[in-house]
């Protein structure tokens, strides 16, 4: 599954919007839904910064839906694991598999905690989506946030999308070689991609020291500073 959310942020109507505004929004809204811990507050948050991303910044739905599907799928697994092992309280459900029961109150953490990470997901998804990461790192730069923390979050951006990249690109070599033509051959294919794809990720990471060495890497990544406009 292909996703260059570098190129959405550099082209959508919210772009050229002040990355301030849209950084500090977006804290306020996250403080704000987690502070609240309120169900319906989490929907609500949810259809407004989706419609927000949607009609406003005019994001792709496709490529909205692509942003969501990684996050949702460990909140999903998260949250099925809250409901099943955690939590105490009235039984209201029994499995029947090795004494797993839904309590009342592991049956309510876990909803709300899906619906808590539901709320915030659109919120980072409309700074994330909507404006370049050197823009956002220029921001935390100038509220002096620590330097260390900003290239942490720069190399790890960098190393995400390469590790995605890798993925696709292997993924499309299995698909023209029939390797999901069945079941088995489909986990055969998913047991290797997983194998291959952690060589294959300390590879790049070996190869993105040595480029940044070359480029006379002494520790300190400079950052991104937009031009001042002349009047």
């Amino acid at each position: 599954m292909k996703f260059d959310m570098d190129y959405i942020a550099h082209n959508n109507e919210l772009t050229e919007t002040n990355p301030y505004f849209k950084l500090f929004l977006t804290i306020f809204l996250l403080i704000l839904t987690l502070a609240l811990d309120n169900l319906y507050f989490d929907i609500i948050i949810f259809t407004v910064m989706s419609i927000i991303i949607l009609t406003i910044a005019k994001i792709n739905i496709k490529s909205y839906l692509k942003f969501l599907t990684i996050p949702m799928a460990f909140v999903i697994i998260t949250c099925l694991f809250l409901i099943f092992f955690f939590g105490n309280g009235p039984v209201i459900y029994r499995t029947g598999i090795f004494g797993i029961v839904v309590t009342k109150d592991s049956l309510h953490y876990g909803v709300y905690t899906f619906f808590r990470v539901i709320g915030c997901l659109p919120i980072l998804g409309f700074l994330a989506l909507t404006t370049p990461i050197a823009k956002i790192l220029h921001c935390l730069a100038t509220l002096k946030v620590p330097k260390i923390v900003i290239e942490i979050a720069l190399l790890m951006y960098n190393s995400i999308f390469i590790f995605l990249n890798e993925i696709d690109t292997m993924q499309k070599a299995q698909e023209t070689r029939l390797g999901y033509h069945s079941y088995i051959s489909s986990f055969k294919s998913l047991g290797a991609l997983s194998s291959t794809i952690f060589l294959r990720s300390l590879d790049k990471s070996e190869t993105l020291q040595n480029s940044l060495d070359s480029r006379g890497y002494t520790g300190e990544i400079p950052l991104y500073k937009p031009q001042k406009r002349e009047d």
